[in-house]
């Protein structure tokens, strides 16, 4: 499941395209693209150019090219990227385990032979070429402390939201890169319960700020968003590493959560 964790991990194995010219642009077909990405838009875009800068923004993964537009790689649940055949990441915890040629989504061909593939089982990814990346908040890997406070402002006045506390924690104009597994893990931290819809006190959206930073740095450490103390617990029955509380079971955002109800409030 490509985080913002999982996605740096694959910004930083993208480098290694840099500066090689491309020859081939395919993707699998159109409703792969996004924002009018048809597969003739791919090729024509990138065919004779080279790859100049590789970054992120969120779970968003953007690969400039020299006089062209900019490359915006989205991996759903299960994408992953693979370069010159070796996998960024071994596995992704909710991925099959396995690679297949006919889960490639995108390949892209560069004059020395080489390729950068985006292989994607579930197809929840997708290419976009010229991306608006105004639309996405900040990133979460940096947010400042304000920055946090206006993504989780409450209230449907002056942009605040009326959603459960990780809705608005997972919204990726408000706050981009924080996907399911890190939102549970950082608000089980922080003590804060995600189904909550009033308004966090000066203390707590402080709190939230240092859990996020502190669970960002600590599991890409370990290795990724699946790599959290709360990890085990999350099936059903499971508890609380904490307090060893039976840990309820929701959706919430659309998303299935895992909390502790006896210390998140």
């Amino acid at each position: 499941m490509p985080e913002i964790l999982e996605v740096e991990h694959y910004r930083a194995f993208a480098e290694r395209t840099l500066g090689r010219s491309i020859t081939r642009a395919w993707m699998v077909d159109s409703r792969y693209g996004r924002g009018g990405t048809t597969p003739q838009r791919l090729r024509a875009a990138l065919v004779g150019r080279t790859f100049t800068g590789a970054r992120r923004r969120g779970k968003l993964m953007l690969l400039d090219s020299g006089g062209g537009p900019t490359l915006g790689l989205r991996f759903g649940m299960t994408g992953g990227l693979v370069v010159d055949g070796r996998e960024a990441l071994d596995r992704l915890r909710y991925g099959p385990g396995v690679s297949d040629e006919k889960w490639v989504r995108a390949r892209i061909t560069f004059e020395d032979g080489g390729t950068l593939l985006l292989h994607d089982p579930r197809r929840f990814g997708s290419l976009e070429l010229a991306p608006d990346e105004g639309r996405l908040g900040p990133d979460a890997l940096g947010a400042s402390l304000a920055e946090l406070r206006t993504a989780l402002a409450v209230g449907r006045g002056r942009g605040g939201s009326a959603a459960p506390l990780k809705a608005r924690l997972m919204d990726q104009e408000r706050l981009a890169g924080v996907g399911n597994l890190l939102a549970d893990e950082i608000l089980w931290r922080a003590g804060l319960a995600p189904v909550r819809r009033t308004p966090l006190s000066d203390d707590e959206v402080r709190e939230l700020h240092k859990a996020m930073r502190a669970t960002l740095r600590q599991l890409a450490r370990r290795g990724g968003s699946h790599t959290g103390d709360l990890m085990e617990g999350r099936r059903v029955g499971g508890r609380c590493p904490r307090d060893g509380t039976e840990l309820r079971r929701e959706v919430v955002g659309g998303r299935t959560t895992y909390w502790c109800p006896a210390d998140q409030y």
